[in-house]
């Protein structure tokens, strides 16, 4: 029985793998996974110090090249001068004050033309016939040099302020018309449909599928409208104006007082770019209340 059982049985020998001929293999390193919020931070640091760098190289440039003569200070005058002035002129002149008078007209004439411009484009839905029949002269609107009606308005509504807001009005209105009535043209029909057969009302479905759905195109055109009412409210101040920095350009070219010149189209930039900035933030905060 033992003697059996023992035959039944084969024993084989296993050899110990030989290892490999050649330089020892050295493991593969593992992939690095880097967390994209982080990424994305460093590079938005990487950028914001490179746009530092080279708004700093410009204006060291400037300096240098105006001191040692290969840029005639008349013209170009210099960084250095440009900061006298400007504290000069925000400590003993009405810097501060024109400002602020150029930023309320700009900022009122973007925010109601942008308004209106944008309800009058989402009121095209409610009928083809109405859209079909203003569509040619909202066109013809766009067309037009609006800022060469800026002297009749100027004419019509006096130097003060409220022109000034009138031309930053009709800079954006038709803009953001055109804006919200191609948001219009493109709503799915097949959705419209599906909420009436949920026995939505005209209203219910302009309200929760014509106006979310138009947003992205009337969101788009904040950075364009911020920049024209700007464009439309210096235009305005360059014609007749007894405020804003638009007039003090303009009173600075007459006493050739290149330095106060050169003020004012550094305040327009800076500005104009803390516009920007704002219209960026507004544009993040309505996407995320309307744009899912």
């Amino acid at each position: 029985m033992e003697t059996a059982r023992h035959d039944a049985f084969v024993v084989h020998t296993v050899k110990a793998a030989e290892p490999a001929a050649g330089p020892a293999r050295r493991p593969e390193a593992a992939p690095l996974i880097q967390d994209e919020e982080t990424a994305a931070k460093r590079r938005s640091r990487r950028i914001a110090l490179g746009r530092l760098a080279v708004a700093v190289m410009i204006f060291v440039v400037w300096e240098l090249f105006t001191r040692y003569g290969w840029l005639d200070k008349y013209y170009w005058s210099s960084p250095s001068a440009i900061l006298r002035t400007t504290w000069t002129q925000m400590t003993q002149g009405t810097l501060l004050r024109d400002i602020a008078y150029t930023s309320g007209s700009t900022i009122i004439g973007f925010i109601t033309g942008t308004l209106f411009g944008s309800l009058l484009g989402l009121s095209f839905w409610w009928s083809k016939s109405y859209a079909g029949i203003s569509e040619p002269y909202l066109i013809i609107l766009n067309a037009l040099p609006k800022l060469a009606l800026a002297p009749v308005l100027v004419i019509l509504l006096g130097i003060g302020f409220f022109s000034k807001v009138a031309l930053a009005f009709s800079m954006t209105v038709v803009v953001s018309a055109l804006s919200a009535y191609s948001g219009v043209k493109s709503v799915d029909p097949d959705m419209e449909k599906l909420m009436y057969s949920l026995g939505a009302k005209r209203h219910q479905v302009f309200v929760k599928v014509v106006v979310p759905w138009s947003m992205p195109w009337m969101i788009s055109s904040l950075r364009i409208n911020i920049a024209l009412a700007l464009a439309g409210a210096i235009v305005g101040e360059f014609i007749a104006s007894s405020q804003g920095v638009g007039r003090m350009i303009m009173y600075a070219g007459t006493i050739l007082d290149i330095n106060l010149v050169w003020v004012g189209v550094v305040v327009l930039s800076l500005l104009s770019m803390l516009m920007y900035w704002g219209v960026v933030l507004l544009e993040r905060w309505l996407s995320k209340g309307f744009v899912k």
